[in-house]
């Protein structure tokens, strides 16, 4: 029987799409969604598909409240995120610590993994109290067990993120923000090279999505989930190449390609690799309240790949 797999068509996923032999011989049928986030909701509170794409702090919350899920080391998306903060210029925010005391609009839910790192950094790089901010996401949360805490406020629910600046007096925004709007700009300057920064004073390289499988899916193929990563890895070295060679002019490309000029492997596989970034996500989880407890990392990965690479 075909696994259903869901995965976003990306330079390191085109060739496991397009080429049914570079699939090693895993029968997968790709489900295609307009939206990622739609099907990571759907696997997290229907788990209707065998493999899917997940964001990080999906899964970490997923797995916090006992859903079957696991992860391989695979992670398909990535990037720094220090220009997800905005800030409305007429409401006098200037600098990072002027967000506490004030209500800052969340696009989608709390626990997307752009608010986790953008907010990971105001703490951490800006001595930004965040109990002292009110959060006001736009969306409900991926993972409906989740239970937010008290100064995470929904009213809001189902405006945007720029309605709420321009026209409630919301002071500023974290999360993927879209506008044209003179009156909405970063607030961390040189955001990119910022993120850079914090890179080479951390070793930190922050994860966005990452593989995962149900446990019915691995229990019904116990190697399943080496199956995947080698694929995935095989994929990979495909997309490498390319990049290697100047990649197509796309901005995906670009944009991997300059990532590479720092970190060097822009999409590192594997635990070992990722410790650091995983590690600050689960300490970022607890500091935000997206999990009570801090999560062990070896746990979230299946056991035969936590020493691939």
């Amino acid at each position: 029987m075909a696994l259903r797999i869901v995965t976003g068509t990306y330079g390191l996923t085109r060739a496991l799409k397009e080429n049914p032999d570079a699939r090693g011989g895993l029968d997968l049928e790709f489900v295609e969604f307009d939206s990622i986030p739609a099907a990571m909701r759907r696997q997290v509170r229907n788990l209707e598909f065998d493999v899917c794409e997940m964001a990080l702090t999906t899964y970490l919350c997923a797995r916090a409240v006992g859903k079957p899920i696991t992860a391989i080391p695979v992670f398909v998306t990535r990037n720094f995120h220090h220009w997800a903060a905005f800030r409305h210029i007429d409401t006098g925010i200037r600098v990072p610590k002027d967000l506490e005391g004030r209500q800052v609009a969340v696009n989608r839910g709390y626990t997307v993994t752009t608010g986790l790192w953008i907010r990971g950094a105001l703490q951490h790089e800006y001595g930004v109290d965040l109990d002292r901010v009110t959060w006001l996401p736009t969306d409900e949360e991926h993972v409906a067990e989740y239970r937010a805490p008290p100064n995470v406020d929904y009213r809001y629910r189902g405006r945007t993120v720029e309605e709420l600046m321009l026209k409630e007096g919301v002071g500023a925004a974290v999360g993927d923000v879209r506008s044209d709007a003179a009156e909405i700009k970063p607030l961390i300057a040189d955001a990119r090279e910022a993120g850079f920064a914090y890179y080479r004073k951390t070793g930190i390289y922050p994860i966005n999505h990452m593989i995962t499988l149900s446990q019915r899916a691995l229990a019904a193929r116990p190697h399943l989930a080496r199956e995947l990563f080698d694929v995935f890895k095989a994929a990979k070295v495909v997309y490498l190449k390319r990049l290697d060679a100047g990649g197509d002019g796309s901005a995906a490309d670009q944009t991997a390609l300059a990532l590479k000029a720092v970190v060097g492997d822009p999409f590192p596989y594997g635990v070992a690799a990722n410790r650091k970034a995983l590690e600050a996500a689960t300490q970022f989880c607890v500091e935000q309240h997206m999990t009570r407890d801090r999560l062990a990392i070896e746990p979230l990965f299946a056991p035969d790949t936590l020493a691939l690479s």
